[in-house]
């Protein structure tokens, strides 16, 4: 190719990488090197400088002129071989980011003498956490809260050492477990924003990951609320004098010193609280720094107090035992042991006409909060460095830690003090703590305003992550930028949490909690179960440490925690999520991200196909599997990819919409210059199937002519024992047109391509009139059974029968006899067939006695006229052929030899066949018959002319051919 073939080329020449048609690399083809015409020995010789490298994109994009290398071989080295790929080297540097779901735009090409930047226009990075900030340091918050500080000393009290310790090991054990599940399913891949909302959807899909995410943020939610609460009721109990309203006084009975307990107003623990969600609103709209700056000053109070406590109950005084603080005596350890379960007023003070009675079941509601919160890191996965790295140490770290500190708290709370000390002061943590009370009281506040911030945090990332996968419409409004601010969703989580801060009573707001934390967890942990079970390729995970069975523990744990707190609760959660499950899936978008459920199809797919083995299938367990040819024989409308009534009678062929349809097509041409226009081809075909409500599969086959791909899809198409076993296709009415000459030879050649690979045969004439589901028939369907074709007809009419536009069809079935003295034997034996085969049918028996025209043939003219008229066209075939000078041949190559007694019996036995199915069926609402093979050394002209007069005048015919096995059976 020379400068001016260069100049010349256009657009078809040289096809755009981003679009059109993909060629394979060939010489002076994909990278053009074009040098100035300078005579030899010149002063202006040919140097590096004089090079310019023109890509096919520019070329094809309006002919501007690529980079020009100035800077030597290398350079131009490099170029070369990248060109050779087909791409440059900005694209593919860029391609690499896009694999990590980052937008990136497109290059436009640099100037002469410009260097590229790749990071040259993109916005400023966000700032970014590690793991200390950004996972462990709001997880610790998340759980060390309000249920630590003044639940923690009466769960004690109220199960004893023994069953606290079980309690705490329990709960533990299943976030422990949480945790695992947690960080190997992070450690796959890059992890967008959401937490486990993400890790959940693109495990199990979108409707299991939206349905758990929704429930898990409403979770988060009321949890800000529990905190808010707890705050502001310690604030309350610390500072009596702050209480706008008067106090509630509670008479305490059933213990040693009867003594009056306060506690604060609801109505000021209303609004206080939501001044406090207020307050923390505004710290949550600063954004991520802001709630960098102010956790640890959150945090490092609550350590502090946390030492206080436990150094208070080393110093607790050991000879005032009217208080109750024993100090740590062995005595207190032994009494405090075993549980004391009993009747509680409503501020859960021992009290025998109370209306509470405490179980081990309701303590665990009760404590399991205190040990939620590990997903406060990977809630904000999109603001984390490394969430591989960060969330699995993190999270861990946290879990530990606390469950430590729960553990030794029990041993020590319970040491430390008598029962009824235990289960009447709820703030007996601020009562040992050293030096001050008010040490505790300034952690619980801060820790319970710590833990509310990172859950108004967290939960408002989780509702914009699952806004910004655009699966809910109904959620657009919460969508945000990836480096914006949620602040819709924050103030609609502010909405929430002030609606659960007017309720006011922390013990109805901690059931709801742990219901929707557990189902979260439950989720987390199904994930890493079957994404571990099934272990795709591309589960991978860094974190080594996990195993599908401590996942499958973990899942059953969670559900079994969630049935002992109460069962009412965790069906009503359970409910929740599934309601908002079917509403995705009925007014949700499709979202394909490859979840777990996907492999899983596909793992039961190939488990059942090696079940299946090689093995014929048994005639019980025989499905129709049609390959459904969509080659129109004429011309369709504009976009639609298949005759439209081809999927109404593929419907028909399954039972109850039981099965499979492959629809085919063929695209004549060259490979490698139509694979564009097949894929294009496909994905409309295969809207069209799942536009018309029919269970099937797309496929586009390119071949040089329609017999080669026939014959390629017929031998390879499908898996074992799932391959399709009926081809169906459309009759070629209109082949007679002259510029249709070759569809004779191609029909004739599929039916012999079928019977050759042992395929069973359905033919359709009558397409145009074939009823849709709403068109009801009513009549008969007519069978005429001719040969044995394994039953194929007969289960064909009974799968019509269970449509509704056949419903109200009866069968009658028509047997050809050659002669009446076989008539009743063979009417009798039918029946019997029919009886044992749970078969309805009226039996009517046809007979044929010769096969010679004179002993009718005068008595119906048109009948003459028909068969004349195909002997006529017939002759002047051959004469046609017989002028070109040539010896005739079939399609195979042998001579063709015509015996023109042999075309004369075929064409009266269709003309025959034909009046007898006009004489009894002329209003059948359909007509099945048996299909003749074609004559080996007969042209596939003279079959077309039989199979005319088989099919004349009759409206709706199916033309069928069974294979050499039965598909129907007599036995159970």
């Amino acid at each position: 190719m020379d400068r001016g073939d260069i100049e010349e080329a256009g657009e078809e020449d040289f096809p755009r990488l981003g679009g059109g048609r993909y060629r394979p690399v060939v010489a002076h083809d994909r990278a053009v090197i074009e040098m100035s015409s300078v005579e030899p020995g010149s002063s202006s010789s040919p140097t590096l400088k004089n090079i310019k490298v023109v890509t096919p994109g520019e070329l094809g994009g309006g002919g501007r002129e690529g980079p020009r290398l100035e800077d030597g071989v290398n350079g131009h080295q490099k170029e070369s071989k990248l060109e050779l790929f087909g791409f440059d080297s900005l694209v593919n540097i860029l391609g690499l980011k896009s694999m990590t779901g980052e937008q990136v735009a497109a290059p436009s090409s640099p100037r002469d003498g410009e260097d590229i930047s790749i990071t040259q226009g993109h916005p400023k990075p966000a700032l970014k956490m590690g793991t200390m900030m950004g996972v462990f340091v709001p997880c610790l918050q998340n759980i060390l809260g309000i249920i630590y500080y003044i639940r923690f000393t009466w769960i004690v009290g109220m199960a004893g050492i023994g069953q606290s310790l079980v309690l705490v090991l329990l709960c533990g054990l299943c976030t422990f477990l949480t945790t695992i599940s947690l960080s190997a399913i992070a450690t796959n891949g890059a992890m967008k924003g959401g937490g486990p909302y993400y890790l959940i959807g693109r495990a199990l899909g979108p409707e299991v990951g939206i349905s758990i995410g929704l429930c898990f943020f409403l979770g988060n939610a009321v949890a800000g609320a529990l905190y808010v609460l707890g705050a502001v009721e310690t604030f309350l109990k610390a500072f009596p004098a702050a209480g706008i309203f008067r106090e509630t006084i509670t008479k305490v009975n059933g213990t040693a010193v009867a003594e009056p307990i306060q506690s604060p107003n609801s109505h000021d623990l209303q609004i206080y609280g939501i001044v406090v969600t207020i307050l923390l609103c505004f710290i949550v709209f600063g954004g991520v720094k802001m709630i960098n700056r102010v956790a640890p000053a959150f945090l490092i109070p609550v350590l502090l107090s946390i030492f206080c406590i436990f150094i208070g109950i080393f110093l607790a005084k050991t000879d005032d035992p009217d208080t109750g603080i024993t100090g740590l005596r062995f005595k207190s350890f032994r009494d405090n042991w075993s549980s004391a379960y009993q009747m509680t007023n409503n501020a859960g003070i021992p009290d025998p006409t109370g209306g509470t009675y405490w179980t081990f079941n309701d303590l665990v509601g009760l404590f399991f909060p205190a040990v939620t919160g590990i997903m406060a890191g990977s809630n904000r996965s999109s603001s984390l460095k490394d969430t591989q790295r960060s969330i699995p140490v993190g999270t861990l770290a946290a879990t530990l830690t606390t469950t430590s500190l729960y553990v030794i708290s029990v041993l020590f709370f319970g040491a430390v003090a008598t029962r009824d000390k235990l289960l009447t002061d709820r703030l007996l943590t601020a009562t040992v703590a050293w030096p001050w009370p008010v040490i505790v009281h300034v952690g619980i506040i801060l820790s319970t305003l710590g833990a509310a911030l990172q859950s108004l945090t967290g939960a408002p990332r989780l509702l914009a992550a699952i806004a910004n996968d655009d699966i809910l419409p109904i959620l657009n409004y919460f969508k945000v930028a990836d480096t914006s601010e949620p602040h819709i969703a924050t103030l609609f989580t502010a909405l929430i949490c002030i609606g659960c801060v007017v309720i006011g009573n922390l013990d109805l707001i901690t059931p709801t909690v742990t219901m929707f934390y557990l189902l979260c967890y439950s989720g987390v942990n199904l994930s890493c179960f079957l994404l571990d079970l099934l272990d795709a390729p591309s589960w991978r995970p860094r974190w080594k440490y996990h195993h599908w069975s401590l996942s499958f523990v973990g899942a059953a744990l969670c559900i079994v925690i969630m049935f002992l707190i109460s069962w009412s609760f965790t069906v009503v959660a359970i409910a929740l999520a599934s309601l908002i499950y079917k509403y995705v899936g009925l007014k949700g978008k499709a979202g394909d991200w490859g979840d777990g459920f996907k492999s899983a199809y596909f793992q039961l797919a190939l488990r059942s196909l090696r079940s299946l083995g090689a093995n014929q299938v048994h005639p019980k367990n025989w499905y129709p599997i049609p390959l459904v040819f969509c080659r129109p024989w004429g011309q369709l409308p504009e976009n639609v990819p298949c005759h439209p009534k081809l999927a109404d009678f593929a419907n028909c062929m399954k039972k109850k919409g039981r099965g499979m349809s492959i629809f085919v097509d063929i695209l004549d041409g060259d490979y490698y210059e139509c694979a564009e226009e097949a894929k294009e081809a496909c994905n409309k075909l295969a809207t069209y199937i799942e536009y018309k409500r029919c269970e099937g599969v797309a496929e586009i086959v390119v071949a040089p002519n329609m017999t080669e791909g026939f014959r390629g899809i017929i031998q390879t198409m499908g898996l074992g024992n799932l391959k399709p076993n009926i081809v169906v296709m459309r009759y070629p009415e209109i082949w007679r047109r002259e510029n249709l000459t070759e569809i004779p030879s191609t029909f004739v050649g599929i039916i012999n391509d079928c019977i050759t690979a042992n395929k069973a045969v359905v033919i359709i004439k009558g397409l145009d009139e074939w009823p849709n589901e709403y068109q009801r028939q009513y009549g008969t369907i007519d069978l005429y059974w001719i040969v044995r074709d394994g039953g194929l007809m007969l289960l064909l009419s009974q799968l019509l029968l269970t449509k509704e536009s056949f419903e109200s069809c009866k069968i009658q079935l028509f047997c050809i006899a050659e002669e009446d003295s076989d008539a009743e034997a063979l009417k009798a034996d039918v029946k019997k067939f029919l009886y044992d085969l749970r078969m309805q049918a009226e039996v009517i028996v046809v007979t044929m006695k010769s096969w010679d025209i004179r002993s009718e043939g005068n008595s119906k003219e048109d009948s003459l006229e028909a068969f004349d008229a195909a002997q006529r066209r017939i002759s002047d075939y051959l004469g046609e052929i017989k002028s070109q000078g040539s010896t005739p041949r079939l399609a195979n190559g042998k001579a063709m030899v015509v015996n023109e007694q042999q075309v004369e019996k075929f064409l009266y036995t269709m003309l025959k066949l034909n009046s007898t199915i006009l004489s009894y069926s002329r209003m059948a609402a359909v007509v099945l018959v048996s299909l003749p093979p074609p004559p080996l050394n007969h042209p596939a002209y003279f079959y077309m002319e039989y199979m005319d007069l088989l099919v004349e005048n009759v409206p709706r015919m199916l033309i069928v051919r069974g294979y050499h096995r039965d598909v129907v059976t007599l036995f159970t």
